[in-house]
């Protein structure tokens, strides 16, 4: 009886039975009444029709189950059928979302105890933004600038949404998106983001609000590795960076925006902004972190925030020396700041955590090769060093070897190189084990025990 009321779209769906039917299924119902109950969502969700119900179901359940549900529904409709739909009812539909998105995010109240359905609302509009701007829907970037502007809150949730937007066109559309499309959407952000600059801007030397702030870094950080290098050196955003670095509540999230700047490297042009940042970041982070504190022991003893922020150090770190460690050694007043960056690095790599040590093995793998000239022994397997150079003062040189450029650039790094090697020494992993055992017909054979991640350290050092 019940299958047979929900499954007559030709009225208003009886929301209070489908309420009863969902929470059936994920709640209250035997193991029959569930089957029962998963029978009849399959099959409404099966139905082409049951997407135009969606509204009237979103406004008159109150069970959130439910209204999963029904964005469900939605959500299978903008992904296979939304641009085969009538104008009128993408443009229905695509007002209604944004409505209840503002309505509820517009109240303090309501915004913090309907946080998971206002999340799954904005993933919906994302999903629709894709399909409709910029062509159809050219104002969607104003229009949540605008709306930005009307409350705290709202400003908070339009940070939520330009998060989406930009991992969804950047790093989750590959496979749902022609490349043309993909292109025509980051033309678009890219051509919009001074309007989201500016938002960002003002939001961080405006407001007071700890999760306004957070929300407005974490956005900021999934832009950050892509847009035009103007807007971070030729604008008060680094800065303004480097100004929440210090703060307990937004240091990880500022120092992942950080990192990202370090990452990008587009010749010597910024080279300037690029050591002034690193010698504002070096001096907060000694206030910080003192050089001379135990840090595997910190990091073991801290909470989860704090061992956060060692890994975030290490991963700045390893992305600025990747980038512009050179522009560091070139000029003699660096040298002591670059020397106390690659000792935090070094400490850091005591930490008894794997993928902390990963991602320091990662650079010191990097920048041993570099030093000392792997790159020019392809092909000459007597002339190459092993990691860290430990066969170098061992091995005939030749005469790319001992240019002078390399020599010096030896001589700089000659004390963390020391301390390196006797942190492979204590860090070292250990090789494939062979054990010797009795097979089923009684002869003896070796047998090896593998660890894929344990290996592959082990061949890198």
């Amino acid at each position: 009886m019940a299958a047979e009321k929900l499954r007559d779209l030709s009225q208003p769906i009886d929301v209070v039975l489908l309420d009863a039917t969902v929470e059936a299924f994920y709640a209250t119902g035997s193991k029959e009444e569930r089957a029962a109950a998963d029978n009849i969502l399959r099959n409404l969700k099966a139905n082409p029709d049951t997407w135009l119900q969606v509204v009237h179901i979103l406004q008159n359940t109150r069970s959130t189950h439910t209204k999963y549900f029904a964005l469900q529904v939605l959500e299978g409709v903008i992904k296979y059928r939304w641009n085969a739909l009538p104008v009128d009812q993408r443009d229905g539909m695509k007002n209604y979302i944004s409505e209840v998105i503002v309505q509820l995010s517009r109240d303090e109240t309501s915004f913090r105890s309907e946080r998971l359905y206002v999340n799954k609302l904005n993933v919906t509009l994302v999903q629709i933004v894709k399909h409709e701007w910029p062509v159809k829907w050219k104002s969607f970037i104003p229009d949540l600038v605008q709306a930005a502007k009307t409350s705290e809150t709202i400003c908070e949730n339009c940070m939520a949404i330009l998060k989406l937007l930009s991992e969804e066109v950047f790093d989750f559309s590959r496979g749902e998106m022609t490349q043309q499309k993909i292109k025509e959407l980051k033309e678009s952000l890219n051509s919009e983001f001074q309007l989201i600059h500016e938002l960002c801007l003002y939001v961080l030397s405006a407001s007071q609000r700890q999760e306004l702030i957070r929300a407005t870094l974490s956005a900021l950080h999934a832009y950050l590795s892509w847009i035009p290098l103007g807007y971070i050196f030729e604008s008060p955003l680094l800065e303004t960076l480097l100004k929440f670095f210090p703060v307990p509540a937004y240091r990880n999230l500022a120092l992942q925006c950080l990192s990202e700047v370090a990452a990008l490297n587009f010749g010597n042009f910024y080279s300037a902004q690029y050591v002034k940042m690193y010698s504002i970041f070096m001096k907060q982070l000694q206030e910080m972190l003192p050089l001379n504190l135990n840090i595997p022991e910190a990091y073991l003893a801290g909470s989860s925030e704090e061992q956060a922020f060692i890994q975030n150090v290490a991963l700045f770190f390893t992305s600025f020396f990747k980038s512009h460690i050179k522009v560091l050694e070139s000029a003699p007043e660096n040298i002591s700041l670059l020397l106390a960056g690659l000792g935090y690095l070094i400490s850091i790599s005591y930490v008894d955590d794997t993928e902390v040590f990963k991602v320091c093995l990662d650079y010191w793998n990097s920048l041993v090769s570099e030093l000392f000239g792997l790159h020019h022994h392809v092909g000459h397997p007597a002339l190459t060093p092993d990691l860290f150079g430990l066969q170098m003062a061992f091995l005939p040189r030749t005469a790319d070897a001992v240019r002078s450029e390399a020599g010096e650039r030896q001589k700089i790094y000659s004390d963390p190189m020391s301390k390196l090697r006797g942190l492979m020494v204590s860090r070292m992993a250990k090789p494939e084990e062979v054990i010797i055992v009795e097979d089923e017909n009684g002869n003896i054979v070796r047998e090896t025990m593998k660890d894929n991640d344990v290996l592959v350290q082990y061949k890198i050092m």
